[in-house]
């Protein structure tokens, strides 16, 4: 058994929490300054904790050396629901207005450093322009995911009409914060085999909730399982960044987990759950009793059926040591990969500049069809031909063949035969819960586990979460899906460890992914499966557009290209529980060109009466302005009036739009020309 810990030896002692002195921060506390009660039980046993009896009070900046003080810009300088990047010397800040108080947090985001102040600011959270992660701009705490750390908070004050920033050197560099969490140092009552949460599964999802639960002030033991061999790392990088290795991608370092008493047994595969017994049975005969249980084992892929499919050089990716041996017999090879998924297709995107040859075999008749649409699929297929990726559509894979034990070729059915010396599948996946046939746990048709809104199971006391569950998303009125997406997995997980402690929290959150080819990104938010139809904005042959995909009169996701942050912008819309309607996203409008020379025209997605209005506006219109909702009346940029270029229309008490600098609503980027 492997991990950062062994099986653990029965000890006796007390359990306390132990918060590291420079960690200790008021803004650490509950909006309302107090913490709620937490009970949980031990081999039967009712425990509670309260926080309040671990005070967390101290000077965040308790170092004067690691401080730095600096006037960063007059008051006026910001208008509410603006935000702007300040240099403090040592380190860059995001200073934001809202409400008419200014906020002050670090401003990378600590996923992979995309610069929030391009990204987007709504009701006191800013969104993450890249991937979506949110954070509260009082505490820069991580509201919505992907990523695990918050933003650092610094002080903010107000001296004869200058804004002050205090803040931690430190902080300034490192531009994260790791949420203060319990520690458990010793265990109490237990025995070999025995753990009051269980977590099978190491990856996001089951990370996330372990350290929610630590975050809480959950003190007792905490043991992760996982069938790979390494400690919770990025999975999204196996095929975007296929050289990585396990210590470059993981998530947190062992040092964390040994700092946290987060157990995890690596190497090790549970073959069956008895949920009357409360006990796990590993594939090697062990056992442990549990209290509380949370299946996140993610999906398998699917593999060939074909003749010579386990032949060597033929890959599932699956771990780094899968991806980096690819790029290795790759490089200056022939290869082929089956399958136009997210991970062939990006796979093929990665070889593509190391391989002699790479070819991509797909059923479809053009990639990406069933999740962005027949046009994006042809404009993103057109983007890999012209990066020397050969497309063979309509067609599958009938037999592997070999030469000397090693694949040679790949036979396909329409008579072709390709070259091949390597050979990746991705021709999906399936749920890995086969484990639970015989638990008495809810599983659908498909082997997916069935869960409510707060990811409970049918079963008390055991949770489900990440790419083997389906759940009632509420932007799809409540319908049971499955959202394999990273993002989605670190949501199951916090919402998971809440309910463990019984917080009573349902899941609300918009889906979010996103996948990179060639140095460019898609980005995509909302629950577009069923779509009808696609309207596109920008253009598709330069790929700079954005897609909104419609069911019946309703948008149900977007997606776009070089167009960022509009689907951050309208993952905040939906967030939000607004509707926007296909009509909207259809109107076209030209927009003049504005003083600088380029066409400024936005769209503005406003409020009104419980529906939403799609309306334009552009930088620099008169105050006088005003349009009726549906039409579209000319004006010209006020010259005159520097103070009237920026802001955009709001909707008046009696239906129409007016110019306003404080124009209220979400706005998004050009979508016309």
């Amino acid at each position: 058994m492997g991990g950062c810990f062994s099986k653990p030896k029965p000890v006796e002692v007390k359990i306390e929490v132990v918060i590291p002195e420079k960690e200790r921060s008021k803004e650490e506390m509950s909006p309302n300054g107090k913490a709620s009660p937490l009970i949980y039980k031990v081999n039967g046993t009712a425990r509670h904790y309260h926080l309040e009896e671990h005070p967390i009070a101290s000077n965040p900046y308790h170092n004067p050396k690691d401080v730095v003080e600096a006037s960063v810009c007059h008051v006026k300088d910001l208008e509410n629901g603006q935000m702007r990047e300040v240099d403090l010397g040592c380190g860059k800040a995001l200073l934001i207005k809202e409400s008419g108080e200014f906020h002050a947090v670090g401003h990378k985001c600590p996923h992979y450093g995309a610069p929030l102040v391009k990204g987007v600011l709504s009701k006191g959270r800013v969104r993450c322009p890249w991937h979506g992660a949110c954070f509260n701009i009082g505490t820069g705490d991580i509201e919505d995911f992907p990523g695990l750390d918050s933003l650092p908070r610094f002080q903010v004050k107000i001296e004869k009409e200058k804004v002050y920033i205090r803040a931690s050197k430190q902080a300034l560099q490192t531009q994260r914060r790791t949420k203060v969490m319990a520690k458990c140092i010793s265990l109490s009552n237990y025995n070999l085999s025995s753990t009051n949460v269980l977590i099978i599964g190491a990856g996001a999802a089951g990370l996330v909730c372990a350290e929610t639960l630590r975050q809480e002030g959950f003190s007792d033991r905490i043991v992760m399982c996982t069938l790979d061999r390494h400690l919770p790392y990025d999975r999204p990088k196996l095929s975007k960044s296929m050289d990585s290795h396990p210590e470059q991608i993981a998530l947190r370092p062992k040092e964390f987990f040994c700092t946290y008493d987060i157990e995890v047994l690596t190497e090790m595969q549970v073959a069956a759950v008895d949920v009357k017994s409360k006990i796990a049975v590993f594939k090697d005969g062990f056992k442990m009793e549990y209290n509380k249980l949370l299946i996140a084992t993610g999906n398998m892929p699917k593999t060939l059926s074909c003749k010579g499919k386990e032949m060597e050089n033929v890959f599932n990716i699956r771990t780094p040591e899968d991806a980096n041996r690819v790029v290795k017999l790759a490089t200056s090879k022939n290869v082929v990969i089956v399958g136009a998924s997210f991970l062939g297709m990006e796979v093929a995107a990665y070889l593509a500049e190391r391989a002699h040859s790479v070819s991509l075999v797909e059923l479809e008749h053009v990639p990406f069809k069933k999740s962005f649409g027949e046009r994006v699929g042809r404009a993103v297929m057109k983007m890999f031909e012209s990066n020397r990726v050969k497309f063979y559509m309509q067609t599958e894979v009938s037999e592997l063949r070999e030469q000397e034990g090693k694949l040679k070729e790949v036979v396909l059915k329409s008579g072709k035969v390709l070259r091949a010396d390597v050979c990746v599948v991705g021709v999906g996946a399936v749920p890995a819960t086969g484990f639970l046939k015989q638990s008495g746990i809810n599983i659908d048709s498909k082997g997916f586990i069935v869960v409510n809104k707060m990811m409970q199971t049918n079963i008390p006391g055991v949770f489900a979460a990440g790419d083997a569950v389906t759940f009632p998303l509420a932007l799809r009125n409540n319908k049971k899906v499955n959202v394999p997406h990273w993002q989605m997995a670190h949501m199951h997980g916090r919402i998971a460890a809440l309910n463990m402690l019984a917080h009573g929290t349902e899941i609300s959150t918009v889906p979010y992914l996103w996948t990179a080819m060639f140095g460019r990104s898609i980005r995509y938010a909302g629950h577009g499966e069923g779509f009808d139809d696609v309207v596109i904005q920008g253009d598709l042959d330069e790929l700079k557009f954005v897609a909104f995909y419609t069911k019946s009169d309703e948008v149900v996701a977007v997606a776009s290209m070089n167009y960022d942050p509009i689907v951050s912008k309208v993952a905040e819309v939906l967030a939000a529980g607004r509707t926007i309607r296909k009509r909207d996203v259809e109107t076209q409008i030209l927009a003049q060109t504005g003083w600088d020379g380029e066409a400024p025209c936005l769209w503005a997605l406003a409020h009104h009466q419980g529906s939403n209005a799609l309306c334009w506006s552009a930088p620099g219109y008169p105050v006088s302005q005003e349009l009726q909702r549906g039409t579209v009346a000319s004006a010209k940029p006020h010259m005159h009036n520097p103070a009237q270029r920026t802001g955009g229309f709001r909707i008046l008490a009696h239906g129409s739009l007016e110019w306003s600098s404080l124009a209220k609503g979400i706005f998004l980027p050009p979508l016309c020309f």
